[in-house]
């Protein structure tokens, strides 16, 4: 390597220009080493000039941390190539993946200097680069994550590097601010983690998904990753233990295999503790035992067989819990053989068998499909294949309503299989709580419209009946059956969701024609154009999400057209009368004040931005936010201002889809009002146990409680109690206390789900 081209390459920097070119180097040569294998004659040269371009192209860039721009696209690349097993290609995109959207370099350059299917690859990057997009309305949101499903259909290639470029901003996270970095975790849970996992990128999705609960619930993060630091010493003797005996048999087979424990994911265990209702300290399958054998692909299954054997000549297996994905993989290609067994000193163990090739496929997913490809596709490509060949239908149909389909389609990318079969004995592969609607939509769009009912295993069933791994379904149907908008309450998969709406949409446009030449006739009346301008201002006054709906009202008789007196001609414009109301954030506005009223307390609780304006507010009853708790304020289209918890189950939708209704949240120091927040508490039923805690809220601590609800079975009892609290941290207080009361076995927080009504 020429001394006059690296000088070339960096010196545009100027501070620590020479450790900056050395750190610059260094990354190149990381990428070059991790490529070595698949490099041909050419790619190097080819690698070089996309790096030299890349340079020259970021010279004059640094990301938020200070560093030059340029380590970011190399960090991509070797994302590319390390993690997920792309090649050359692939690597050399990565590099650019940023230049056309940022610098003067354009589509045409890259053509020129490469050739058209990268040019192809960068556009794709391109057009989908502007997710995170914090004032972006929430069709132009959601019409972002379609671009990225439509690239998915088009050229999988692209949104790997997509995935590879999201995990390298969420690993570099700490240098955004927090309103973005709370931004990109919800978007990255909402979008990207669902689809590494549907693309079986279980290591990325993983990562993600850790990362993307640092920042949005830094203390359980903490508190959990400080957990698995402290117990690593006892996991570690643990495993040990469990696996020596396996070892020594496996060995004794002649098994060339490699065996190890590895902690849970952070996000997997606070999942736990969530559904489960426990500490970390009650969390016992904190690790998972992981054998890989060095297997020939005609003796993979034979041999993975064998290993459970083995096992369980030695640890009791829970029957109900054996997963044999081996037989009929998942959707997304992961093969192995999961068993959980009863290992020493009483503790459940999970352990996960698989094979070198099924390794790499765990991991590296969809890329390790393409390097295992030779000859007719296997059944995980034509599950793959057919997967993309949906998405890649739904995605064009005009008629898809694009922020539905994204809830509909993230559902499907998450939820576990189910595998049910035809009358003919073909197997389909359907999410967990599918129902029979569900099935016949799968076969065939119209045998889904037209279904009456089925029968399952030989018994008749109705439409809404949820299917069983296994079930074997005949479809039912009559010429007479068309789509209902009940159908939509029981309906699972994304595609027959999407199916039923577009016919309910259908029939309601044609309801709509009416309803458009009525008010046709009205405006004319007035002597005003049916404009664009007019259709929207009536569709806001009635408070109408489309036109559609709007004409539709109007057509069944929900809208009067007499409202129109509250409109004033201007020109070719009509105008509400009552709308000269300017929005200042020292201001409600009217939807604001209504809310506010309706809330029924004048606080002045909330802080915005980086003024200290006090404004309206109202507390979100999904979370019941109280002071410390970390919050963001979202503006309602009918409710004013709501507060959220950043962990309130509807966070994660809210940041990702509605980025410029989110509006910069934090606490003012206010010791005067109380807001109402649950707590859910276990314990040893003993006589006095109310007047014990009934002691300890109104006397001791003087607070006031709303209600308190005690259940008693078996020796054991469960309640909530709600009480009035000024901040998080009398909260606290208050259940430290009760949780230091004798035969008190558990309190916490109520989630939103369990907070008592009234």
């Amino acid at each position: 390597m020429s001394t006059t081209i690296e000088a070339a390459e960096v010196s545009p920097y100027n501070k620590n220009d020479e450790e900056e070119k050395k750190l610059i180097l260094r990354e190149y040569r990381a990428l070059l080493r991790s490529l070595k294998e698949s490099l041909k004659k050419g790619d190097k040269a080819l690698l070089r000039h996309a790096f030299e371009i890349a340079v020259e192209a970021h010279k004059d860039m640094r990301r938020k941390s200070g560093e030059p721009y340029i380590l970011h696209p190399l960090a991509v690349a070797r994302i590319v190539v390390e993690e997920i097993g792309l090649g050359v290609t692939s690597a050399i995109c990565a590099l650019l993946h940023d230049t056309v959207e940022d610098t003067e370099i354009t589509l045409e350059d890259i053509t020129r200097d490469f050739n058209s299917y990268i040019a192809k690859i960068i556009d794709g990057l391109t057009k989908i680069s502007n997710v995170v997009d914090l004032k972006a309305d929430t069709t132009l949101q959601a019409e972002n994550f379609r671009k990225i499903l439509l690239t998915l259909a088009d050229d999988p290639r692209v949104i790997l590097i997509k995935l590879a470029d999201r995990l390298h901003n969420m690993r570099t996270l700490d240098s955004m601010s927090r309103e973005k970095q709370l931004k990109i975790s919800s978007e990255t849970t909402y979008i990207y983690s669902p689809l590494a996992h549907r693309l079986g990128l279980y290591e990325i999705k993983t990562e993600m998904e850790d990362l993307a609960l640092k920042y949005t619930q830094p203390e359980i993060y903490n508190e959990i990753a400080q957990g698995l630091q402290e117990t690593k010493r006892e996991r570690t003797r643990y495993i040990n233990e469990f696996i020596k005996p396996i070892k020594e048999e496996l060995t004794n087979n002649g098994f060339d295999f490699e065996i190890y424990g590895r902690p849970k994911a952070i996000n997997s265990i606070w999942n736990k503790m969530r559904k489960k209702h426990v500490t970390f300290d009650e969390v016992y399958d904190l690790f998972a035992i992981r054998i890989i054998l060095q297997s020939p692909t005609e003796r993979e299954k034979e041999d993975c067989w064998k290993v459970y054997s083995i096992i369980t000549n030695f640890y009791r297996p829970s029957p109900e819990r054996l997963r044999d994905w081996l037989s009929v993989p998942k959707g997304n290609g992961y093969e192995a053989l999961h068993t959980t067994v009863m290992g020493p000193g009483g503790r459940w163990v999970e352990v996960q068998i698989r094979t070198e090739r099924m390794n790499e496929i765990a991991e590296k997913g969809l890329a390790a499909h393409w390097k295992y490809k030779e000859g007719a596709p296997t059944a995980q490509e034509s599950k793959l294949d057919s997967f993309l060949k949906h998405l890649r239908e739904i995605l064009n149909n005009p008629d898809t309503d694009t922020m539905d389909f994204i809830q509909d389609f993230k559902l499907d990318l998450f939820t576990e299989e189910i595998y049910v079969y035809t009358p003919k004995g073909d197997m389909r592969v359907l999410p967990k709580g599918a129902t029979a609607l569900d099935f016949a939509f799968d076969i065939h769009t119209e045998l889904g419209r037209h279904c009456i009912g089925a029968k399952v295993n030989y018994r008749l069933v109705p439409l809404s009946h949820k299917l069983d791994s296994g079930d074997q379904v005949e479809v039912i149907t009559s010429s007479k059956q068309n789509p209902s908008e009940d159908w939509l309450q029981f309906l699972v998969t994304a595609k027959a969701k999407s199916r039923v709406k577009n016919y309910l949409k259908e029939d309601k446009r044609k309801i709509a024609e009416d309803g458009k030449d009525a008010l046709k006739k009205k405006l004319d009346n007035l002597k005003v154009p049916m404009s664009q301008h007019n259709v929207n201002e009536l569709t806001h006054f009635f408070k109408k999400s489309s036109p559609l709906d709007l004409y539709y009202a109007i057509a069944v008789g929900n809208i009067d057209l007499k409202e129109l007196k509250n409109f004033v001609v201007h020109g070719d414009k009509l105008q509400h009368i009552v709308r000269e109301i300017k929005h200042d954030t020292r201001h409600a506005t009217a939807e604001e004040d209504a809310a506010k009223q309706k809330a029924g307390k004048g606080a002045e609780l909330i802080i915005f931005g980086e003024r200290s304006d006090r404004i309206l507010y109202k507390l979100a009853q999904c979370c019941q936010p109280i002071p410390g708790d970390d919050v963001f304020g979202f503006v309602t289209s009918g409710e004013g201002l709501k507060i959220h918890r950043t962990d309130c189950p509807n966070a994660a939708q809210l940041l990702a889809n509605y980025g410029h209704r989110i509006v910069k949240t934090k606490w003012a120091k206010n010791k005067e009002i109380s807001f109402l927040t649950g707590v859910r508490i276990v314990g040893l039923d003993d006589v006095g146990v109310i007047q014990k805690l009934t002691n300890i809220i109104s006397g001791e601590l003087k607070l006031n409680m709303r209600s308190l609800s005690i259940d008693s079975k078996d020796g054991i009892f469960e309640g909530t109690i709600m009480v009035y609290v000024h901040d998080r941290e009398e909260l606290n207080v208050f259940c430290n206390r009760l949780g230091a009361l004798d035969g008190i076995t558990k309190i916490e927080r109520l989630e939103s789900s369990e907070t008592p009504n009234g």
